[in-house]
């Protein structure tokens, strides 16, 4: 039978790409990370690494296999946050990952719930962008997670897991504060302004709704940090498309803020496997839905 700390193990492995890196994500010393793994090999008798000058890869026997542990491991996890809720949530732990914006705003006081509520409950917060809470949810790492979307199409690898809407929020155009030539401008008003934006795939929706309206933007400014992408365009150095959490969280005094019409960003609660959600989960969900004052986005 297999073991299920070495599988988690190998998954680390998997998932770090090295022996190195997967003993401190784990917090072991090496030659322990070393021995699971050779004991893992004569469990299954056959190789799952190879070595390749000073690193590793894995056989095709140890992707399959790292492949199913991090499947085993899930549902190991899922196990165990149903026997916490045969326990009625006096002990165990809650885990939550949230993007940026919403850890800033609308978390807050939903784990402040939790821990009023749930005195015993280890709460535990993590800053993720949605295509790494996907895999930390698949991993068995997290609970649950906030995440968001652009339009219909899922943007992140979705496997195994169920979403849950929580709220949708506005797309603004972003302009420095003594911007006066449109007094309800479009974005094709800017199509000849330098725009400031995230990495390729986090501007995918800006890309898309500026190519609805009829040109390519010129993105000369890159950063995910939406502080900072509000003190760019504050200095006059172009202009920007934001979510109205991140403008919740902070709002600088120089820029204008003009709603975008049709364009909305879906912010969702995600669980690993399908309904119903294990107890940790459901706990997570109650505290956001509940504490979720309706935002002003008038801003």
């Amino acid at each position: 039978m297999l073991d299920v700390g070495r599988l988690r193990v190998l998954a680390a492995v998997a998932r770090e790409g090295s022996i190195t890196a997967a003993a401190e994500a784990l917090h072991y010393a090496q030659p322990s990370v070393s021995h699971q793994l050779s004991r893992l090999e004569a469990e299954v008798g056959m190789p799952l690494l190879q070595r390749m000058g000073r690193g590793i890869r894995l056989t095709d026997a140890g992707r399959l296999l790292a492949e199913r542990a991090e499947q085993i491991l899930a549902q190991v996890e899922s196990a165990h946050a149903e026997l916490e809720e045969l326990a009625g949530m006096r002990t165990g732990r809650v885990r939550l990952a949230a993007f940026p914006s919403a850890l800033a705003t609308i978390v807050p006081a939903a784990a402040a719930a939790i821990v009023s509520a749930y005195p015993g409950v280890e709460l535990s917060l993590t800053e993720a962008e949605p295509p790494e809470a996907f895999a930390a949810l698949r991993a068995g790492e997290i609970d649950a997670a906030v995440v968001f979307e652009y339009g219909e199409a899922p943007a992140v690898d979705r496997r195994d897991t169920t979403l849950i809407p929580l709220l949708d929020e506005p797309l603004y155009l972003v302009t420095p504060r003594q911007d006066t030539d449109h007094a309800q401008p479009e974005l094709r008003d800017f199509a000849d302004q330098r725009w400031i934006a995230g990495c390729e795939r986090c501007r995918e929706h800006l890309v898309d709704a500026c190519k609805d309206a009829g040109f390519t933007p010129r993105v000369d400014f890159e950063t995910e940090d939406f502080v900072a992408v509000q003190a760019l365009v504050a200095a006059g150095l172009g202009v920007s498309l934001l979510p109205g959490l991140t403008l919740r969280a902070n709002r600088h005094p120089d820029v204008t803020l003009h709603p975008v019409p049709g364009l909305r960003r879906h912010v969702l609660v995600a669980h690993y496997g399908k309904p119903p959600e294990s107890r940790p989960a459901q706990v997570l969900l109650d505290a956001l839905r509940g504490n979720l004052t309706e935002p002003v986005w008038d801003l």
